[in-house]
């Protein structure tokens, strides 16, 4: 380890930079974030290119919207007082009371101060004479800090379809993931979505119950399970308060740090009948409890994945009276839970309604966007409105719409063009001082869980290196290539590597994501919390500390 200054010194304060620290973005990461490093000392400014706080929860404000993890197990655990104070309403809260909770989180801790909204960072540049990052906003202005956090959320950056005419539609039109704060109504229109996957599953239920006609135009089926929500009243809300310690005590113990876990058996230690049994149990398990709970081997045995993929099959063909639109929304080209796992309340019951219509793409390509609608190969279809439920370019896209670049000038969609390669997901050599929360390479899973444990390792490296007089640092090549050759090993076997999805860093409206890459770590959150901590303990020998 390479250290300028050995003593101990008082926190460098450089009053020739603007900020000690800029966090990009202000969602659930941006204000923990900001949080914890006032608590050091240090004066930190966060850019946020919303209008208000929360992330996610601030853009993503479509019919339908809410948790599919637990409202308990999804909320901030770092603050007694706010887990006294705050009451969820619903087992998995929708996006307005989520919205609320962040708001009031920032007002409680006065976040806001340090907060600049409408504020989109467009350039972050290192400059390696000053030690310090020059951080470009989309009004032109610069501000320069020695640390660099960006909180931007591996499921920010939207993407539309990759098809002619987009911007022909004389209708109404909106994406998912930029909806107005305006009410939108469908009552009587003829309604276009666009896409099937965890968004709009949860936007067609909702459109399906007023829209005078809805076309549903699917890509690719994704295998969904019941989310079996329900309103949670005083008495339970205090029962759920009184058990936080044990809640989040099983969040940290569990493989993806949700409620649920790998069942230790295998399928085939069970007779048929157990099996079933099982199954028709966790299909009534609020939650992921069907993805995240079941038997072992379900992502590495082809065999035992087609039994459950079958399973789900029969229940979707039990729900959806037409055995041809049935046969549509079953995937044939993944096994269940190789891609996420979609949460749905009455979903496949929309499609028994007269006013609902499904469109395969598969066997329908558009042809293009029209004026008045969509046309497809065999036909043209009218239109007063069209949801774009499309989608994310997710993992990299939010960091790639930002021109990074690190020592010598190098670009980080530059370094990351032959495959992705990071420190603990939190760290790229050649971009020092650079922190990503819950970037590539983390442990995802229940988002939160992760985004807490990652903010308050970089906190602590941060209070590390100012108690130590340290201005720099940077990760040594070869730890980024052990940690970069475990994250491959622990995707090794796994069935969902297999599969194109956004977990594989696949998005076919993304120009140059056609293709499978090492996008993201596939071992147990445990797993990489131990191989932090113990980063940590060592004196973070794995950095070169200036």
């Amino acid at each position: 380890m390479t250290i300028a200054r050995t003593a101990v010194a008082e926190p460098e304060r450089s009053e020739a930079l603007d900020f000690d620290a800029i966090v990009i973005g202000a969602g659930i990461s941006g204000l923990y974030q900001l949080h914890l490093l006032r608590q050091l000392g240090m004066r930190v400014r966060v850019f946020e290119t919303g209008t208000g706080v929360g992330g996610t929860w601030y853009w993503n404000r479509y019919p339908g919207a809410r948790f599919d993890s637990e409202s308990y197990s999804y909320g901030y655990s770092f603050s007694q007082e706010l887990l006294e104070e705050w009451d969820w309403t619903e087992h998995f809260s929708p996006q307005p009371e989520t919205e609320r909770y962040l708001n009031y989180v920032a007002d409680k801790f006065d976040l806001r101060r340090d907060i600049r909204f409408s504020s989109r960072v467009t350039a972050a540049v290192y400059d390696a004479a000053a030690h310090c990052w020059e951080v470009t906003i989309e009004d032109g202005s610069r501000h320069t800090c020695r640390y660099l956090v960006t909180a931007v959320g591996p499921l920010s950056a939207p993407t539309w379809p990759r098809v002619q005419g987009i911007d022909d539609f004389r209708g109404e039109a909106y994406h998912t993931a930029r909806w107005p704060k305006h009410p939108v109504s469908f009552e009587g229109k003829r309604v276009a979505v666009i896409g099937t996957g965890a968004t709009g599953v949860q936007a067609i239920s909702e459109i399906a119950k007023t829209a005078g006609h809805l076309t549903v135009f699917q890509r690719r089926p994704n295998w969904c399970t019941p989310l079996h929500n329900r309103p949670i009243d005083r008495e339970e809300m205090e029962r759920i308060r009184a058990g936080y310690p044990e809640l989040f005590q099983r969040c940290r113990e569990t493989s993806a740090c949700f409620l649920h876990t790998i069942d230790p058996r295998s399928t085939f230690d069970l007779s048929e009948e157990e099996r079933e049994a099982f199954w028709e149990k966790l299909w009534l398990v609020p939650g992921f409890g069907m993805w995240q709970g079941n038997f072992r081997d379900m992502l590495t045995d082809r065999e035992a994945n087609r039994l459950v993929s079958e399973f789900v099959a029969k229940k979707i063909r039990a729900r959806v009276k037409d055995p041809q639109v049935a046969e549509k929304l079953i995937p044939k080209d993944h096994g269940f839970g190789t891609r996420r796992v979609p949460q749905e309340t009455n979903y496949y019951e929309v499609y028994n309604q007269p006013n609902v219509e499904l469109v395969s793409l598969l066997e329908e390509p558009f042809e293009r966007i029209t004026p008045t609608g969509i046309r497809t190969v065999r036909r043209e279809f009218e239109f007063d409105l069209i949801v774009y439920a499309t989608g994310f370019d997710a993992i990299t896209g939010s960091l790639d719409r930002i021109d990074i670049r690190g020592v010598g000038g190098q670009k980080l969609k530059d370094k990351w063009k032959g495959g992705i390669t990071t420190f603990v997901g939190v760290m790229v050599d050649g971009f020092p001082n650079m922190f990503m929360v819950v970037g590539p390479h983390t442990a995802l899973g229940n988002i939160p869980r992760s985004i807490e444990y990652n903010v308050e390792w970089i906190r602590d490296l941060l209070s590390y290196m100012e108690q130590r007089g340290l201005s720099r640092a940077d990760a040594r090549p070869e730890a980024v290539d052990e940690w970069t050759r475990f994250v491959a090993k622990k995707g090794e076997g796994l069935l969902t590597n297999e599969v194109d999805s956004w977990m594989t860093g696949v998005n076919q409206n993304v120009e140059g994501k056609q293709v499978r890459i090492l996008a993201r770590y596939s071992g147990s959150a445990p797993e990489y919390r131990d191989w932090c901590d113990r980063v940590a303990a060592g004196g973070y020998r794995e950095l070169v500390l200036e």
